[in-house]
């Protein structure tokens, strides 16, 4: 018989599973997660995104009418890179406080934490309210998992909070911009580049909307937390060889939005200021989650996290995006906060690690902020 399993060795377990995304292939984490909580009394269903790859949805039902508390993480992985890794990326080696691997910090790390305190919680609560717990899979590539969830209808049952256990070091942020990537395309006819006056050059028009992208005005009030909107150019690309006359190029746009923007109507926006000569495609399209800092669950939150950071936290938000752009609104627009053992400055580098005593932590913090939910 195996030991119980504890933060350290839960996530030893889940760095062992390879979850690469792409491909992904997920779901053999997933169904052993699945085991475990059902093995702790939970409900599961599994909701297949792709062939190999399932999320899951686990509950536990309460017995008053109050809505249950909700937990999020995500199992897949960004790839190795290029790098040389000096420990062994799927073992989880340990050294002193760190657990090495490719996904301990995002967010193999939180998600044990996750199911350990579910697990304690479902021990304590004896039923008097409900947990819900929801891993997702192909998040690393743009919420997709998450997004799937949300569209299939009479999955995602309101819930009254929801903790997403993305890398924080334990600091309690209350949402994050949104993201929109898209990639503009210019065409052109091609020629050869001895007779340019032949041909139409897709590179002068892309650098034409690169121009007008730098000069591009959101015309939208800075958010006191989150800053303004912003959009970057990250790439360029266009032509087949330096002898022609290209007759196509693209350009990859990063958008962050604010609470009370719109992606939809950023996009329509762009769209019309950069003209008929300029195409776009949405690649990625999540939109911001805010909570008011003042709001009554937030506000517990901080003061339980108080005492495990040792100072008190302030309104803060994520640099990055999470899945809660998807579930927030499927859940009915629960008070949302991120926090997960996870350091982000570590998340997607080369011999990733996460300390183990802030998986320990937030194993604690959840069953806290778990416990103060169910009233007991």
């Amino acid at each position: 018989m195996e030991p119980p399993l504890n933060p350290l060795s839960l996530t030893r377990k889940l760095l062992a599973f390879n979850t690469i995304n792409p491909p992904g292939q997920e779901y053999h984490c997933v169904k052993y997660l699945g085991k475990i909580l059902e093995n702790g009394g939970f409900k599961t269903n599994f909701y297949e995104f792709e062939e190999g790859r399932k999320n899951l949805v686990a509950r536990l039902e309460g017995r008053d009418n109050k809505l249950p508390i909700c937990f999020t993480g995500h199992i897949d992985t960004v790839p190795l890179g290029a790098a040389q890794w000096s420990k062994d990326p799927f073992k989880g080696e340990v050294e002193g406080d760190k657990v090495y691997g490719r996904g301990s910090t995002d967010m193999k790390g939180g998600v044990a934490a996750t199911v350990l305190a579910c697990l304690r919680l479902a021990e304590l609560s004896k039923g008097t309210a409900g947990i819900t717990l929801i891993i997702t899979v192909s998040e690393e590539t743009g919420c997709q998992g998450a997004q799937h969830l949300a569209r299939i209808g009479n999955v995602l049952e309101k819930g009254g909070a929801l903790i997403v256990g993305e890398p924080t070091s334990n600091y309690p942020l209350i949402g994050h911009k949104g993201a929109l990537f898209l990639e503009a395309q210019t065409r052109g006819i091609a020629a050869h580049g001895s007779m340019p006056e032949k041909g139409v050059n897709a590179i002068y028009k892309a650098a034409q909307a690169v121009r007008k992208l730098e000069k591009f005005d959101f015309n939208f009030p800075s958010h006191p937390i989150f800053g303004s909107p912003t959009l970057n150019v990250g790439t360029i690309t266009g032509g087949i060889n330096i002898n022609s006359v290209p007759d196509q190029a693209t350009i990859g746009i990063d958008i962050r939005t604010v609470p009370g923007q719109s992606n939809k109507d950023v996009y329509e926006t762009l769209q019309s200021y950069l003209g008929e000569n300029v195409d776009l495609e949405c690649l990625i399209d999540a939109e911001p989650v805010s909570t008011d800092p003042k709001h009554e669950w937030i506000q517990e939150v901080f003061e339980i996290m108080g005492t495990f950071i040792e100072e008190k936290p302030v309104p803060r938000v994520a640099s990055y995006f999470t899945d809660a752009s998807a579930l927030t609104p499927a859940l009915g627009n629960p008070p949302t906060v991120i926090l997960g053992p996870g350091e982000p400055e570590m998340a997607h580098k080369t011999d990733e690690f996460c300390y183990i005593s802030k998986i320990e932590e937030a194993t604690e913090a959840y069953v806290e902020i778990g416990r103060k939910w169910c009233g007991f």
